[in-house]
């Protein structure tokens, strides 16, 4: 395995999220998940998950298709070609607390339905986002955050670590994709929609330029999706170390705490706080590795079986379908679609 293979994926759920509006406009979705080289099919399987760069294909797809941005989440459409003007108005700021009011603003103008403001409590800075009155979908407090998250960390050219985020909509059946590109602490039903931040943050200089945007801009989304996700999770941080191992060179519980200077109780207590354990993160793991051969290599099936710790292809089948509802077959179904 290699870190390329561990970009992670991205729910079933997230990808009909983001999808809702333009089937609700009768838009040709077929043709932006064709482009992201996500199979249709997968629509159908609650368990699935895509690739996240494949997610990533699905946002740029979908803002070509809709001419928005933000995806028919505002009642004013997001132009395409906005993001990169809010780059700008950003980009020549004295300090990250100037580019973010200046980031704020920027979207106040853009969007009708919600907007943000910035606060500082304490030794915590705070952004809350106002949604002028009925509780908006989960899914555009999210994108919303994703852009300014995304953007700050960049301009300040490393991630800025969020203490917590709550939302006022309800929680999804999985929030494993907030979570792991926010922080572990979410809230939902919460009365306010707001991340939490150190505010020493709002300090640090602005330190890309004119001449990095271009660049910026180019791997955009897939940088502001994966690039600044949350990393600093018991989970993340073992999932680093398998990565690089093929799973037959896995080591088992007692043989990974002390490499981590922890005892088994306090890792197994730290892997219950992500919500999950030490076997279930390992089917995790092999699971996304799996997706992402079947979507993007050249490998059998049979092939993939084997670099994910199968002997037996049967098996693998068996425990795929156990994963995502789905065949290894529908994978290969959109792959090499993406083009982009």
């Amino acid at each position: 395995m290699t870190e390329a293979q561990d970009k992670g994926t991205t729910s079933i759920s997230l990808v009909r999220e983001a999808i809702f509006a333009a089937t609700q406009r009768n838009l040709d979705v077929n043709a932006a998940l064709h482009r992201a080289g996500i199979a249709g099919e997968l629509l159908n399987s609650p368990r699935a998950r895509v690739p996240a760069l494949a997610f990533a294909r699905l946002w740029a797809a979908l803002a070509d298709l809709m001419d928005d941005e933000f995806f028919g989440l505002d009642s004013h459409p997001m132009r395409r070609g906005s993001y990169a003007l809010m780059c700008h108005s950003a980009l020549h700021a004295e300090n990250l607390e100037h580019a973010l009011r200046r980031m704020l603003r920027f979207l106040r103008v853009v969007l009708d339905d919600m907007y943000g403001e910035l606060r500082c409590d304490g030794e915590h800075a705070l952004i809350v986002l106002h949604d002028r009155g009925p509780t908006r979908r989960l899914y555009a407090y999210g994108t919303w955050f994703i852009l300014v998250h995304g953007l700050a960390c960049w301009l300040a050219r490393r991630r800025i670590p969020l203490i917590e985020m709550s939302f006022r909509a309800s929680a999804p059946v999985d929030d494993s994709d907030y979570r792991l590109r926010f922080c572990e602490e979410v809230t939902f039903s919460a009365p306010e929609t707001l991340i939490r931040f150190d505010r020493s943050f709002l300090d640090l200089k602005v330190t890309e330029t004119e001449a990095t945007l271009r660049a910026f801009l180019q791997a955009t989304p897939a940088n502001i999706l994966v690039k600044y996700r949350n990393e600093s999770s018991t989970t993340a941080l073992i999932r680093r170390r398998l990565r690089n191992q093929l799973p037959d060179e896995w080591p088992d519980l007692d043989a990974l705490a002390p490499s981590l200077n922890m005892s088994c109780a306090t890792l197994q207590r730290r892997l219950s706080a992500d919500g999950t354990n030490y076997r279930r993160l390992k089917d995790e793991l092999r699971r996304d590795v799996a997706i992402e051969l079947l979507s993007n290599s050249s490998l059998t099936v049979a092939e993939v079986a084997a670099q994910t710790g199968f002997q037996e292809t049967s098996a693998f089948h068996r425990a795929f379908r156990k994963w995502t509802g789905a065949s290894p077959g529908i994978y290969r179904h959109g792959k090499g679609a993406a083009t982009d």
